[in-house]
């Protein structure tokens, strides 16, 4: 009999999920789906690798918590996919501080360490975790890995970590990690097979979407990344306003801005939607509004975009190829060239009609760095971890309900 491999991102209120084969992570996922409206009013969506949609439709059914949702979509999945068994699972897990630099088999002990680092990432790490806990109680002898988002970036030098601030700080973690790893990865191995040549040279990689960050990689080793202590700084982003004067919050704090208002403030009403005025956060809607609000956001991002460029480039010594990706990065060829034009100093000359297509090489023969357009695919990345993982000849044994529930 077949087995699978089950990939998850946990959120707050939805459940993103793939479903690969376990000896074919290098195919397309048999699989695709998401569970939104966890809390309240549970809707099930997924699709196959043919883009056709097999289900879309509330689950009344479920009582709605995490572990009865697991339960149905494991269900489900044996359902639609010929009785094939879940050999493992691999989760998304966005911070792995200083000593998870790869992905990891999940016990008991990696649980506690996992759960200390709550603190660094607030507003995702506790649904992570939450995600591992719900599965191993379905399914406790279920082996389940965990991916790290901050675990590409380990590479970066000590003075790339450092804040300016007291040693002491920085010796308790207070220090840049980066994220977005797990899509950077695999953008690179991406790379090494359609250009093998640059992914061995400088290339500034930009995760352009709803989350924005871009990553400086030589020679395949990630250098320098914009997301520093958490996914809130660096790049402008949908409703994240990424790097910011410390003295804002200050001043905002002297004005009696409280911790909860200043944090919602920060990660859900900035970005795209802030400087827009509320307009919108999605980049498709500012690109088709007349409004002079928008057109500013749409400028803000694409100033900082190519002023961050620069920075990475600068931190490498230059740049041979920049490569576009996730969601506005696949798919917006009127930033593509925008960004493109603001880098022209670099060497970048992009081929418009290359570039409308989308995909692949973007520049002209003479470009003297070359640019692509590259979809990520970090369930991919995810699946493909799990299975090296679990070959390995250390692997922890899977954690029982009682040790995770105690963890």
């Amino acid at each position: 009999m077949k087995n699978n491999i089950l990939v998850v991102n946990a959120g707050s209120s939805s459940l993103k999920f793939a479903v690969w084969p376990s000896g074919g992570t290098n195919a397309e996922a048999i699989l695709r789906g998401q569970i939104s409206g966890i809390g309240h009013k549970p809707h099930f969506y997924a699709r196959t690798a043919a883009g056709n949609v097999v289900a879309d439709s509330a689950w009344t059914q479920t009582d709605g918590t995490q572990e009865a949702l697991f339960r149905q979509l494991a269900v489900w999945i044996e359902d639609h996919t010929a009785g094939a068994k879940l050999a493992a699972a691999g989760h998304r897990v966005v911070h792995g501080g200083t000593r998870f630099t790869e992905p990891v088999a999940i016990d008991a002990a990696v649980m506690h360490d996992l759960e200390r680092l709550t603190a660094l990432a607030p507003l995702h790490q506790p649904h992570n975790l939450a995600g591992i806990r719900a599965l191993s109680a379905t399914h406790p002898n279920l082996p389940q890995v965990a991916c790290f988002d901050t675990a590409f970036h380990s590479t970066h030098a000590d003075i790339v970590t450092r804040f300016a601030l007291p040693r002491a700080l920085h010796d308790a973690g207070v220090r840049r990690y980066g994220f977005h790893g797990l899509s950077y990865e695999y953008i690179i191995r991406a790379l090494r097979k359609q250009a093998p040549m640059l992914a061995g040279g400088r290339v500034v990689i930009a995760h352009l979407g709803s989350g924005a960050s871009l990553c400086a990689v030589r020679d395949g080793v990630s250098i320098d990344s914009t997301m520093g202590f958490t996914a809130l700084d660096g790049l402008p982003m949908g409703t994240r306003c990424g790097s910011i004067d410390a003295g804002v919050l200050l001043f905002l704090m002297e004005h009696g801005t409280g911790r909860d208002t200043m944090q919602h403030l920060l990660y859900h009403e900035s970005g795209l939607l802030g400087a827009s005025g509320g307009i919108s956060d999605d980049m498709r809607d500012l690109l088709a509004s007349d409004r002079t609000e928008a057109k500013q956001a749409v400028d803000l991002f694409v100033y900082r975009v190519v002023r961050e460029i620069g920075a990475m480039a600068a931190g490498m010594g230059g740049i041979d190829g920049l490569v576009f990706t996730a969601g506005i990065g696949e798919g917006s060829p009127v930033i593509r060239e925008r960004i493109a034009a603001g880098c022209a100093w670099l060497g970048i000359k992009l081929d418009p009609k290359a570039n409308a297509r989308g995909g692949g090489c973007i520049t002209t023969q003479g470009s003297a760095a070359s640019s692509w357009v590259i979809p990520t695919n970090e369930e991919q990345m995810i699946a493909l971890h799990t299975v090296e993982t679990l070959k390995a000849p250390a692997r922890a044994s899977p954690p029982s309900t009682k040790e995770l529930a105690h963890a």
